[in-house]
């Protein structure tokens, strides 16, 4: 067993944060580390909590923290920022937000950027919430971006997911939109104590019964206030009552055989593309490439010659 996984397992703090970011560099030990620490997952409780940027994710994120904490349950947090396009790390806003929580040992942090995934969650993000998994977290809120494909990607990771809406921000029209409706078990309605919450909640409601009027789950609407600390309770419970319900139904098993699922394909295609990435940059691609350039040859051909020949060396 890797050694950075004996310190993970003896609940030794530092090695979690070197251990993600090994994931995050890359390091050649990655693969050895997650290996050993799989056997040790599947018992955190995954919650993913996303929404529009603006919503309150993050005041509303660290006023659970404190909530779970009272309740004596421990929590990892792994906040999406979006990637700075310039120097390829996370902005860290959320941890700012959260920074009461950074000295209780209970509760553990970390920010992850979302790049090398078109918006989405990165594979790093994922291979993170193993870590905080595997160090006995009872509970893992992973929250997204809320723009782009982390929001739909959310649904792949986490076992009950919450979207965070506000009045006044369009958010029923554009969560139909985008698919939103379909991902989330339950809705969050934050800053409850400003004009026209009554509206959206029934907005919401109406859409409710348009998208869920036959299913066998209808996601509760939960009104907050966080800076007063109102309705952060019913929000647990309202999760709670979606995990009792998951694994009532049968379908806590098949969403997390759904996730593994996922997971062995992106493994797969991450390991594919990186093998094809290595082989263009090499000396006799480039040649080939110019001849591309030149439209001597078409990308099709080449990517054809290019798979026979991953296909053949395999």
């Amino acid at each position: 067993m890797h050694t950075l996984v004996e310190r993970i397992l003896n609940g030794d703090r530092r090695a979690v944060a070197r251990a993600i970011s090994y994931i995050e560099d890359n390091h050649p030990e990655k693969t050895e580390i997650l290996q050993d620490l799989f056997p040790h997952t599947g018992k955190s409780f995954l919650v993913g909590i996303t929404g529009s940027p603006g919503a309150g994710k993050s005041s509303f994120v660290d006023k659970l923290i404190g909530y779970l904490r009272r309740q004596n349950l421990t929590v990892g947090i792994v906040a999406v920022d979006p990637t700075s396009p310039f120097t390829g790390g996370a902005i860290l806003g959320d941890r700012i937000r959260m920074q009461d929580h950074f000295l209780d040992e209970g509760v553990f942090i970390r920010s992850m950027g979302t790049r090398g995934s078109l918006g989405g969650l990165a594979r790093s993000t994922k291979e993170a919430i193993r870590v905080l998994d595997a160090y006995g977290k009872d509970v893992v809120i992973i929250e997204t971006v809320g723009v782009g494909q982390s929001e739909l990607d959310i649904m792949n990771v986490a076992d009950s997911t919450a979207v965070v809406l506000n009045p006044g921000g369009g958010d029923t029209v554009q969560a139909f939109k985008a698919g939103i409706m379909e991902i989330a078990d339950l809705f969050i309605l934050n800053k409850a104590d400003l004009a026209g919450t009554e509206k959206l909640y029934r907005e919401v409601e109406q859409m409710l019964d348009l998208v869920k009027h036959d299913a066998a789950w209808r996601p509760p609407v939960v009104k907050t206030i966080t800076p007063q600390n109102k309705g952060i309770d019913e929000t647990w419970q309202a999760f709670l009552n979606h995990k009792t319900y998951l694994k009532e139904s049968g379908e806590w098993e098949k969403r997390r055989a759904s996730h593994l699922k996922e997971e062995v394909a992106e493994i797969v295609e991450h390991e594919v593309h990186q093998l094809v990435t290595k082989h263009l940059r090499s000396e006799g691609y480039k040649e080939i490439m110019e001849k591309v350039s030149r439209r001597d040859i078409d990308p099709y051909e080449v990517a054809g010659q290019l798979f026979h020949q991953l296909v053949k060396e395999k």
